[in-house]
């Protein structure tokens, strides 16, 4: 598996965590990621972007929120919300990852971690999400 596949897993992972178990579990992230994978750069990536996403919460739940039709956030499952979260952190502040890839990337991880009408629904909220960065950006 890709290092970077497998970081945004432990993201995902650890979003989850954070999700359910609350903000403390912060400190410990790090502690979960060096259990789960032997190699460095999985680990700095994974917590990077967690805490990445972290940080900027409000702001990821903002764009998934307005993106949503008919769907609050607070009836998203977990799994799909700590995907989405991911994906969104990584279109606004990762210039370096091609838009594309993000929304690939989460689109796997919902096949893989969630229910079989998941891909195609983080799919279009990551596309609307997109185009309003895309907006906001020109």
């Amino acid at each position: 598996m890709d290092k970077r596949t497998r970081a945004r897993e432990l993201a995902m992972q650890g979003l989850y965590q954070l999700d359910v178990q609350g903000p403390d579990l912060l400190q410990r992230l790090d502690e979960f990621f060096r259990e789960n994978d032997p190699h460095l750069l999985v680990r700095k990536l994974a917590s990077e972007w967690t805490k990445g996403t972290w940080e900027n919460l409000a702001l990821c739940d903002g764009l998934i929120a307005a993106s949503t039709i008919k769907w609050r956030l607070s009836r998203l499952s977990t799994v799909d919300k700590s995907i989405l979260r991911l994906a969104v952190y990584q279109l606004k502040f990762c210039p370096d990852i091609p838009p594309r890839v993000v929304i690939n990337e989460a689109i796997e991880l919902a096949k893989k971690f969630s229910t079989d009408k998941s891909p195609a629904f983080v799919n279009g909220v990551l596309d609307a999400v997109l185009k309003k960065i895309k907006t906001e950006n020109d």
